[in-house]
């Protein structure tokens, strides 16, 4: 069976993922920051962001970069963090404040459609947000105008599928049940950006140059294969999207079948789901 891929339903339908989703990633934050805290010191680095620097982060979620950010910007530096779910974002906020950081500010946007200030920005960020763009040069076409020229954009974003099991596990569990077809070339989805070669190719044809791909191993690392489950089950919506077709006993029996098959990842240590980041950089 084939589908039509609609940009405008997908970006709504994520758009409700993460106003649904957003008090478990913010209640997951310190698992996430210890995942992907190495991940996001190499964006930071990769985007030269220093004291003083403007940046933007572009599908900021609950905020743990822009937090990142913000403290390396310190109190001459700004940091705009912006999201497509107005839900997530006031959680981003509740955690500056938290943090006692006060140089961020937050906007609803429309990633493919920012309204910020051409030239504003000494540096644009995007941790695991530019894979689920429908149009990822449209989203980089803003975030390069958004940039003062030879400011640098930077991203994170999963490598291949197989470098991914800690996901890719649930998601192939999940379409098999779902009767789901793959992705299309050019979709949006994790393992969009994977390819290294892909990558550069994207960034190159959006115009940045000096391109950079740093691979940055990233696993997770939990108490067992169950508490990753419910990691994913409470926290990914895009996992809840693809399970919305089937009845709620069938649901059941996918995440069952999902915490047994990620169990293969449980050792001695507990839980280590195989994960690897890309690191995605570029100047304007």
């Amino acid at each position: 069976m084939t589908t039509t891929f609609d940009p405008q339903v997908y970006k709504s339908t994520t758009r409700q993922q993460w106003q649904d989703a957003a008090e478990a990633w913010h209640r997951w934050g310190p698992t996430i920051e210890a995942w992907l805290g190495q991940a996001t010191t190499r964006m930071l680095d990769a985007a030269k962001i220093t004291t003083g620097s403007r940046v933007l982060d572009v599908a900021a979620g609950a905020g743990g970069q822009s937090i990142a950010a913000a403290r390396r910007v310190g109190p001459t530096g700004h940091v705009l963090a912006t999201d497509i779910a107005p839900a997530i974002l006031h959680y981003a906020m509740a955690a500056a404040s938290a943090a006692g950081v006060h140089n961020i500010a937050v906007q609803e946007a429309d990633g493919e459609c920012l309204q910020v200030p051409d030239e504003g920005f000494d540096a644009v960020i995007s941790r695991v947000g530019l894979i689920y763009f429908p149009d990822q040069q449209a989203a980089l076409a803003c975030m390069r105008n958004a940039l003062r020229p030879g400011g640098r954009v930077s991203a994170v974003v999963y490598s291949t599928a197989d470098r991914n099991g800690f996901f890719s596990v649930p998601i192939g569990i999940i379409r098999r049940r779902a009767a789901l077809p793959p992705p299309m070339p050019g979709q949006p989805g994790p393992f969009s950006l994977g390819s290294p070669e892909v990558a550069q190719e994207t960034l190159a044809r959006a115009g940045f140059r000096d391109v950079t791909i740093e691979t940055i191993p990233s696993p997770v690392r939990l108490a067992s294969a169950a508490e990753c489950a419910r990691f994913e089950r409470e926290s990914f919506g895009a996992l809840h999207q693809m399970l919305s077709g089937l009845p709620a006993a069938e649901r059941e029996e996918a995440w069952a079948e999902i915490a047994s098959a990620l169990s293969e990842f449980d050792g001695s240590r507990g839980f280590t789901g195989p994960c690897e980041m890309l690191v995605i950089s570029g100047s304007r």
